[in-house]
């Protein structure tokens, strides 16, 4: 693997970056991360923002993809001051829509590849949920009536030994690969970083406050567990970086205190974040966070 398709920091692929200012604090200080030239962040839902208010304009349009003011890809570039930034992630994208034109609320969007190009120099994604139905996985764990009054959706997908999401997942797996080299292609001095989905609900769930047996809370959150092993497998075998959010939402799943919670649950319970089993505006600050100590890193 080459040094430039390594993640380690920022200071690593400098060079990729292009001209970067570097600020001095002081004699001896550090210099801070460098600054991207241009850039791109590509995605879904989950890193549009979907659902929290305020939404952003785009296409002169405000909502157009879903996109909030508050997603994360802005909080990145607020932080960062990129010379250009192209935010192109929309609410219900599949991986086919970074290269084909996706339905938004003013029409058809353009395909999010288009957003790339030869002076790009930072490109975050977050891909993947919706290719292996992961929201549609949710809603069918949802049970309002206490066991065994109702379907579980853990031994649904189980049934006959085999996993169906997960195998699911699998398939999807070399996707990534493709999304990478394909961004590399259009980008070729750009740090790719890709972003994984957060701890949406702890093991064995929460019945007293979110409608989901604890079997089936378990196997969601293990399906969410296996789409980010595979996320960091082919960042780490295509040479993109990686920012596991796991760590970070430990304790901030569905299921916590109200204010301590970063996922809407099953039923919105305000009007800031209305879309159930997404991030809340304190969950893209989190992934913010958490994509800005990566590249510092």
């Amino acid at each position: 693997m080459q040094q430039s398709r390594q993640f380690p920091a920022l200071r690593a692929v400098g060079a990729a970056l292009g001209a970067c200012a570097i600020a001095v604090a002081g004699a001896g200080a550090a210099p801070a991360a460098p600054q991207p030239e241009v850039y791109v962040a590509l995605g879904d839902s989950f890193s549009a923002g979907s659902g929290i208010a305020p939404s952003a304009p785009a296409s002169g349009i405000p909502g157009d993809c879903t996109r909030s003011a508050l997603n994360y890809p802005k909080l990145v570039a607020q932080a960062l001051r990129p010379s250009e930034f192209r935010d192109v992630t929309c609410g219900a994208a599949v991986s086919a829509d970074l290269a084909g034109r996706q339905f938004g609320l003013s029409g058809l969007a353009a395909p999010q590849y288009d957003a790339l190009t030869p002076d790009t120099t930072l490109v975050t994604l977050g891909m993947g949920g919706n290719d292996i139905g992961l929201v549609q996985l949710g809603v069918s764990c949802i049970n309002p009536l206490p066991e065994p009054n109702g379907v579980s959706c853990a031994a649904t997908q189980t049934a006959g030994g085999r996993d169906r999401v997960g195998e699911q997942i699998e398939r999807f797996a070399p996707t990534y690969g493709v999304m990478i080299e394909e961004i590399r292609r259009r980008s070729p001095a750009a740090t790719i970083v890709l972003v994984g989905y957060p701890i949406g609900i702890r093991d064995g769930g929460c019945p007293e406050t979110q409608p989901a047996w604890a079997a089936d809370a378990t196997y969601l959150q293990g399906k969410i567990n296996q789409l980010n092993d595979v996320i960091r497998r082919e960042a780490a075998a295509h040479g993109a970086g990686y920012v596991d959010l796991e760590p970070s939402t430990q304790g901030h799943d569905v299921c916590a205190e109200p204010g301590e919670s970063w996922m809407v649950g099953a039923l919105p319970t305000s009007a800031d974040a209305i879309v159930p089993l997404h991030p809340n505006a304190a969950g893209h600050r989190n992934t913010a966070k958490q994509v800005l100590a990566a590249l510092d890193r």
